[in-house]
């Protein structure tokens, strides 16, 4: 089989242009190139089966393009969706009018905000909208706002709630939504906690809900402000959860402890509470049960690094406070996932089976919300 005369001739003549991108609409057998000039369009007439006219038009794109008909190799998929595509000519994968080297752009840690752009144009997809958005020069470049908008949009179509939680994360990254779009996202968290999971792990310390300092606060805040001028971490620590920052995010975290929907909001709630608190962990690669994070935090009570028996000589009555602080420092997701790779179980056969951990986080949680 060959291209048609008519194809082969606007297909060369297409590729006299700089190309910047090209896709391939298979419904209706219609090319569309992205030139210096704006967008140009070819209509194709295939000679015999779709399937293989359409891999004539991409070997001819790809001898262009890469200097070779093979095109993109399909095989090294999982290798790309890793972000392992770090070649200097990735920009030459949008030329290709094939969608996996779109994703493969899409993935890599080269991705710039203008290639970001070309493959917005070339394929629009959730999963490669949140992939680019991962990418600092692209949440903060003109394209940023732009998936951000879209993801927005299609949110309360997304089934999954590893999902949601992923997609509510990535679009709360600052300048990325407005106030308004953020309040309709926080309307539907009071009713989904999958949301609430998502709002937690992207802005522990800024959540748009009122919250108030625990009443105790303007007591030892005079008391803890000179160790937290001097760097002192577990003094820092102590402050953040009670002023009322801190306790609107573990108000938040309880309400998501008591009623997670499915595994991927126990674990995403376990992840956050492990990176907000693991500031104060004693070792960075390992996380323990919550009956094993209490030992651990009564052995270092009873032997004090320097800062830590700073902050107990200063603030003695908020010891209960700080054993919370440590114990829950040395939490997170390993904690909980012995469990849930025993189980299928979500709703409330899930909870029951979690409440061995659950429960003594909640308490230590409790702890740190209540004055006196």
């Amino acid at each position: 089989m060959e291209l048609s005369s008519e194809d082969a001739l606007r297909l060369n003549v297409l590729l006299t242009h700089d190309l910047q991108a090209v896709r391939i609409d298979e419904n209706s057998l219609t090319l569309y190139a992205l030139t210096e000039r704006g967008e140009a369009r070819v209509a194709l007439h295939p000679t015999g089966r779709r399937e293989q006219y359409l891999r004539l038009v991409r070997e001819m794109l790809s001898s262009h393009a890469l200097g070779s008909p093979g095109g993109y190799p399909l095989y090294i998929q999982r290798w790309t969706r890793m972000g392992q595509n770090s070649g200097d000519n990735i920009d030459k994968l949008l030329l290709l009018g094939e969608a996996e080297a779109v994703v493969s752009v899409a993935y890599s840690p080269r991705l710039t905000d203008e290639l970001a752009r070309l493959a917005w144009w070339c394929m629009q997809s959730g999963d490669n909208a949140r992939r680019m958005l991962e990418r600092p020069c692209v949440a903060k470049g003109a394209m940023g706002p732009v998936l951000a908008e879209y993801l927005v949009e299609y949110l309360p179509f997304e089934t999954s709630p590893h999902v949601v939680i992923d997609t509510v994360r990535i679009v709360l990254q600052p300048g990325l939504i407005g106030e308004q779009a953020m309040q309709r996202l926080w309307g539907r968290a009071k009713s989904d906690n999958t949301y609430y999971a998502g709002f937690l792990a992207a802005l522990p310390d800024d959540l748009p809900r009122d919250g108030k300092a625990r009443s105790d606060w303007g007591r030892f805040e005079p008391l803890l402000a000179p160790l937290m001028a001097t760097g002192n971490r577990y003094a820092s620590q102590l402050a953040r959860v009670l002023t009322a920052s801190g306790q609107a995010f573990l108000a938040a975290c309880g309400e998501v402890l008591e009623h997670p929907s499915d595994q991927d909001v126990a674990r995403s709630i376990f992840r956050t509470i492990g990176a907000y608190f693991g500031v104060l962990r004693q070792d960075a690669g390992h996380e323990f049960k919550p009956d094993e994070a209490l030992t651990q935090a009564d052995t270092r009570l009873s032997y004090p690094d320097a800062e830590l028996a700073e902050l107990l000589f200063a603030v003695p009555a908020l010891r209960p406070e700080i054993k919370s602080l440590l114990a829950l420092s040395e939490v997170g997701e390993f904690s909980v996932a012995p469990i849930l790779v025993r189980t299928t179980a979500i709703g409330s056969l899930m909870r029951r089976k979690l409440e061995p951990v659950s429960e003594p986080v909640m308490e230590q949680l409790a702890v740190l919300r209540s004055a006196g």
